[in-house]
């Protein structure tokens, strides 16, 4: 239950109002979340949660069906591929994975956007990244706590 609460938390995150100047560098809640359940408990989340969290991504921001499940899906694979070395690694050095990985999360988002011939801002792709990679250690010491107060295994 707590693992499920945290993704509602996180899509309420994602499509939480905010001034078009601070939309702009809005980060990437959702794939944050995964990536920290990937690495705490891979046996519970793992690809099959990406997809199922990237569809309803779709539906909640009502882009393209799909789109946000594939990205979901590889981005937790990776996880999954990595999660041993990515937990012993300190603070700072997860958050440069996690900016590798939520670059490949938008890239292949604007990959997708290219396919399908709609325009992307090339010079605002990479502002999710870096917030997201600010608000990591924040995000992993939060979620982390709420996993070990609620025995989460």
């Amino acid at each position: 239950m707590v693992i499920v609460l945290s993704f509602l938390v996180a899509m309420v995150l994602t499509v939480l109002p905010l001034p078009d100047w601070l939309a702009a560098i809005r980060p990437e809640w959702m794939a944050l979340v995964l990536i920290y359940w990937c690495m705490a408990v891979p046996e519970r989340v793992g690809v099959g949660v990406g997809w199922t969290m990237g569809l309803l991504l779709d539906v909640l921001r009502g882009g393209l069906l799909g789109q946000h499940a594939l990205t979901m899906a590889v981005i937790a694979y990776v996880t999954l591929q990595l999660y041993q070395r990515l937990r012993v690694f300190p603070l700072w050095q997860q958050s440069f994975s996690i900016l590798v990985l939520v670059t490949l999360h938008l890239l292949l988002q604007m990959w997708i956007h290219g396919i399908s011939g709609r325009p992307a801002t090339p010079w605002q792709w990479m502002l999710p990244a870096i917030s997201s990679t600010a608000l990591w250690p924040a995000v992993f010491v939060t979620l982390r706590a709420v996993r070990r107060h609620y025995g989460v295994t």
